[in-house]
């Protein structure tokens, strides 16, 4: 049996096709370039919006805490404060709540620190978040309020 001149041409075609090694790596160098370049520039977002995820987290219970101070004449008071905004201290009389559904974490999963009165705001609250850990720079709603 004789192959066909035609034949011939595709089984040498079918041993040409694929990369070598050199493109390979070359394709796996261009790649780990870009990722050096992009991966710090993604890392510093994701940092920036957790803290304002934080902030924004703060404002939602300031409002709480403001209808709840409305409604009872005083910001809940003690450790337990922000659960009083979930469920009916036994001293509030005119409590309309829940104010929240729920009291989230932070954004680096650590609780919310509430303070009644405020070391910062005396005559209020004080409510913050860690932020990262380790940094040792607190987010809290004094800083809204001096901006």
């Amino acid at each position: 049996m004789k192959i066909q001149p035609l034949n011939r041409n595709r089984i040498i075609r079918r041993h040409n096709c694929g990369f070598t090694l050199v493109e390979m790596l070359l394709v796996l160098v261009i790649l780990a370039t870009l990722a050096a370049i992009v991966y710090p520039k993604v890392m510093g977002r994701s940092e920036q919006a957790r803290v304002t995820a934080a902030q924004t987290q703060i404002a939602n219970f300031k409002t709480a805490l403001d209808s709840f101070e409305v409604d009872n004449g005083y910001y809940p008071k003690g450790k337990s404060g922000l659960n009083d905004l979930v469920v009916q201290p036994r001293d509030a009389v005119s409590w309309h709540g829940p104010y929240m559904e729920s009291i989230p974490l932070d954004p680096w999963g650590s609780e919310y620190i509430y303070d009644c009165p405020g070391k910062h705001n005396p005559s209020f609250y004080d409510i913050s978040s860690q932020g990262t850990p380790g940094a040792n720079t607190p987010i809290g709603n004094w800083q809204a309020q001096r901006r």
